[in-house]
Parts: C-alpha cells; sequence; structure tokens
C-alpha cells in the first residue's frame, strides 16, 4: 500500500521547468549591471563639426616641404604641430601660430555642424547627461560654434587650455569641474592619437569616431591605443550608448 501510495505521488509530481544544472547555467549568463555614465566630452574638428582645415596645406605652410615630409615620414599616425613647434624661437612661435590661425580661420568661414549631432545632444538632454568639450582650436572658433548653432558645451576647453590634448589635464579638468570620476565619462573623437589618447590616459571610456575607415587594428596596435568603442557616425554613438551604459537620468 504505501508502495503504491508513493509511487503515485512521483508519478503526479508537477515537473520543475529546468533541472538545477540547467539554472545555474541561466544564471551565469545574466549581463552584468551597466556602467552608469554621467557625462560625454567631445572633439569639435571632425568630430562635432564637418571637417574643413586643410591640415596637410597647414604644415607646410608652418614647416616648410622638406621639414614637413621629412616630420611626416617619422610620423605616420599624424603631425602634432602644436608640440613640434613649442621648442622653436618666440619670433619663429608667433609666425607658426599666425600662419596656423589664418587657416583655422578660413574654417570658421565654412564651419558646419556634423550630421546627427543635434539629434545626439538632444539625447543627453534627454538623459541630463552633462555635455563637454576639448578642442586644440581657438576660443574663437568655440565661441562661433556655440553662437552660430545654439548649443552650449560647458565646460568647452580651447587650445588656451595647458596642456592640451593628449594629456588627460584637459579631460580630468573636466570631471573634477562636474565632481564626476573618469570612469563615468566618455571621449569622443575623430583622432587615436589626440582624442583616444586623452581619454585612455584619463581612465575615461573613448569612442573614436571614424567616418572613413582610417583606422585599421594594426593602427591601434603600432600606438598603442585601442578605443572602447569605434562608430562611424554620430548616430551610431547614440546606438552604443544606449547598448552599453546606464543612461538613468
Amino acid at each position: 500500500m504505501h508502495s503504491s501510495l508513493l509511487s503515485k505521488s512521483f508519478i503526479f509530481l508537477p515537473r520543475k521547468p529546468f533541472s538545477p544544472v540547467c539554472k545555474f547555467a541561466s544564471m551565469s549568463k545574466i549581463a552584468p549591471p551597466k556602467t552608469r555614465l554621467r557625462g560625454v566630452v567631445f572633439d569639435m574638428d571632425g568630430t562635432l563639426t564637418v571637417p574643413v582645415i586643410d591640415f596637410a596645406a597647414m604644415y607646410r605652410a608652418v614647416l616648410g616641404e622638406h621639414e614637413y615630409k621629412r616630420i611626416r615620414a617619422e610620423n605616420p599616425s599624424g603631425i602634432d604641430i602644436l608640440h613640434h613647434i613649442e621648442s622653436w624661437s618666440p619670433d619663429k612661435q608667433r609666425k607658426a601660430y599666425q600662419a596656423i590661425a589664418d587657416y583655422e580661420r578660413q574654417g570658421l568661414d565654412r564651419l558646419q555642424i556634423m550630421p546627427g549631432a543635434a539629434e545626439l545632444y538632444g539625447f543627453l538632454d534627454s538623459k541630463k547627461i552633462r555635455r563637454g568639450l576639448i578642442t586644440r582650436n581657438v576660443k574663437e572658433a568655440v565661441d562661433l560654434f556655440h553662437q552660430r548653432f545654439g548649443i552650449t558645451f560647458s565646460p568647452a576647453l580651447s587650445r588656451e587650455f595647458r596642456p592640451y590634448k593628449p594629456d588627460p589635464a584637459p579631460l580630468l579638468h573636466i570631471c573634477s569641474m562636474w565632481q564626476v570620476q573618469p570612469n563615468e565619462v566618455m571621449m569622443v573623437g575623430d583622432s587615436l592619437k589626440d582624442d583616444v589618447a586623452c581619454g585612455k590616459r584619463a581612465g575615461a571610456f573613448t569612442c573614436l569616431l571614424d567616418e572613413t575607415g582610417r583606422y585599421s587594428p594594426a593602427d591601434f596596435e603600432k600606438l598603442d591605443l585601442k578605443p572602447d568603442f569605434t562608430a562611424s557616425s554620430l548616430t551610431e554613438v547614440y546606438s552604443l550608448l544606449e547598448s552599453n551604459f546606464d543612461l538613468t537620468p
């Protein structure tokens, strides 16, 4: 009798949806919590604005053709003209800065906002995520950008803030002003050696905006700089923020 009842109890025992082993496997696949993002810092030229400055022509004007070719061969990832002229004599520096300013001023006349930028700003505002700006361009260019497009970044650091990118100082300054940790911030820019380097050295997340496929994994290895994310447009930046971060207002 007892044996019969016992067998029936097993027969009618409800089936569990999954075994303890399956349950453990399911729990192991639970995604870790997303990192809270509290601010995004942008480069300006080539990131917030469409590239309009002919940098190669600018470098030739400052360095001369022969010197330009020599330095370009030694620095295939790009010339850091601002750092290069720091060791020059005051008079030579003055002439170099004047030539740079002339090219930048010509660029201001053709200043255009990058496609997808306004939508990205609106999205960040809706999430109450701060937005800052770091550029190696002059304050005049930043002021014109704010005025022409009606979008303000704060803080907005131009090259008058020293030291400039790729030094992490400007990004760390913004984090201090916002009272947030660098690992709660993302640096977005189109330069591996300036923007990504600045972000990495500060301890922030980095996103390389590469519209034309300019960079390859070989470039990342050569400079020992691998961005956390890459995007081909600001619209793509919008998507990766939503997918990878906690954006709770």
